[in-house]
């Protein structure tokens, strides 16, 4: 289990570094955030990967928990270079539009 809060500080100056991204889906970093969400808690459901939004930010489907559970190290730097942080505010995933 990792510590989603602690990692995405630790790569803090990976954030939006989408170019170090490694053979990337497709070319919109956003976009490659949300698969590899996805493929990491897929839903049954059909809910959307953005719950909330607010002027220039969104906040993204998973529950902290649950990804702690399921993320490695590897998948919070490839999100962070993807341009997704973690709001302590509302300790959750998030990413500005």
């Amino acid at each position: 289990m990792i510590d989603a809060k602690a990692l995405f500080e630790k790569f803090e100056d990976e954030f939006l570094k989408f170019d170090r991204v490694q053979n990337p889906e497709c070319g919109s970093p956003d976009i490659c955030a949300f698969l590899r969400i996805d493929r990491m808690l897929p839903t049954s459901d059909g809910s959307d990967m953005v719950t909330c939004a607010e002027h220039d930010q969104i906040w993204l489907r998973p529950d902290i928990e649950s990804f702690n559970g399921v993320a490695t190290e590897d998948d919070v730097l490839f999100l962070a270079r993807c341009g997704v942080f973690f709001d302590n505010d509302v300790d959750s995933l998030s990413m500005f539009v």
